[in-house]
């Protein structure tokens, strides 16, 4: 008898099948974003454009991102959202397709719609799984979907730019197109084509989207969103450098220390999933704070291998508790609209790694240490415990 209840308690802690779907997905769209920073010099030279021009690929991707993705999201609103899906993923594959055909001018105009797909595929997966799931494990199924960003960053992205290597840097970019149509026959077999949580009665709203992203207590999300994002996304982006200036390291040896921060997101996710149903605020002060510290003890760490692993693995925890955490509350604070709300939080992240070349830049041109963008990462999260603190106050209210 106590074997059948186990049996059946396991069944149902699973999570959907969809919802896994939806996590490959992410980790084939999300491996473009992740892929283009490791093959920049051969694109550059290839398409006969500066090195600075061809970062400004990595910049149309995420204007995309921030500034068409709640657009997309409102115009797709009355769509069933596998149909949604399905044409964010099309939409996306398209363009990256197209993208390797042309030339510069090209590539340039196909980032920034691929971009915006991207970002409209993000928001509506998010909902998507919640939907697919019962309200006590809606933060673990947002988690489980951002999981694949992390393993696109781990894995996806890596991998495609080996693969660039050994072919030309198109190379991964072809395998990008293949996984993303992949994730268009697996969402129109895994899913239904029926929305199972859509009201019958009221429907979609454009009106009621929109008083929806009227609510304080979602900006104040948004805000920890940008702030903690920001915070640990710092570090990451420049810790290759500082591994190779200040550790002195082996090129060999930098990629697996990289990889250390992305196992770690995994990790970070999947506890962050699980305390964040009934604990957000936990989870997201416990992140916070731990950001906070191990940025602090970054600044120590970097300067011996035997530290830094550890700090750069705790790091990643610590940063990828948050995401379900803010997901959970934005799809708590807007549950009755939350697809244009899914679609701001993308956004929110993207504009969180977009600001920070600009926060390093400001101390590095002053003349500061590489370290100190750990610095900046730490007033980054601190700044955002307190916004932690007040959108508890007010859920308490």
């Amino acid at each position: 008898m106590d074997t059948v209840e186990t049996s059946r308690s396991s069944r149902s802690d699973r999570l959907p099948a969809g919802v896994y779907l939806l996590g490959f997905s992410l980790f084939a769209m999300g491996s473009a974003e992740f892929l283009l920073a490791g093959v920049l010099p051969a694109v550059a030279d290839d398409l006969d454009v500066t090195l600075s021009s061809a970062g400004f690929l990595i910049t149309a991707f995420a204007l995309g991102v921030v500034i068409g993705g709640p657009p997309f999201a409102v115009l797709s609103l009355r769509w069933p959202r596998r149909t949604a899906l399905v044409a964010t993923q099309g939409l996306f594959a398209v363009s990256v397709a197209v993208g390797l055909l042309g030339g510069y001018p090209v590539l340039l105009a196909t980032r920034v719609v691929s971009g915006v797909a991207y970002a409209g595929f993000f928001a509506v997966a998010s909902v998507t799984a919640i939907g697919l799931v019962t309200p006590d494990r809606k933060a673990r199924a947002s988690g489980v979907v951002v999981s694949g960003l992390s393993v696109a960053m781990v894995a996806g992205g890596p991998a495609g730019t080996l693969l660039s290597h050994f072919t030309d840097w198109r190379g991964g970019f072809w395998a990008v197109v293949a996984l993303t149509v992949a994730g268009i026959s697996g969402c129109l077999l895994g899913l239904p084509g029926a929305d199972p949580d859509a009201d019958r009665t009221a429907g979609p709203s454009v009106s009621r989207e929109f008083a929806t992203m009227r609510t304080p207590a979602l900006w104040g999300i948004y805000a920890i969103t940008i702030l903690t994002t920001a915070a640990y996304m710092i570090t990451f982006n420049y810790l290759a450098a500082m591994l190779e200036d200040v550790t002195a390291l082996s090129e060999a040896w930098i990629p697996a220390i990289l990889a250390l921060f992305g196992a770690g997101a995994f990790v970070g996710l999947s506890i962050g999933g699980r305390v964040s149903d009934r604990r957000p605020h936990l989870a997201l002060l416990t992140g916070a704070s731990a950001t906070v510290l191990l940025s602090i003890a970054m600044l120590a760490a970097i300067h011996k291998v035997w530290a830094v692993v550890p700090t750069v693995l705790l790091l990643g925890i610590a940063a990828f508790v948050l995401n379900p955490a803010l997901y959970g509350r934005v799809f708590t604070i807007a549950a009755a609209a939350p697809t244009l709300a899914g679609a701001t939080t993308v956004s929110a992240f993207q504009l969180g790694i977009s600001i920070t070349p600009v926060l390093a830049a400001v101390s590095l041109t002053q003349g500061a240490a590489l370290t100190s963008v750990c610095l900046i990462g730490a007033a980054l999260a601190a700044a955002a415990v307190p916004l932690v603190l007040l959108d508890r106050a007010r859920q308490a209210r």
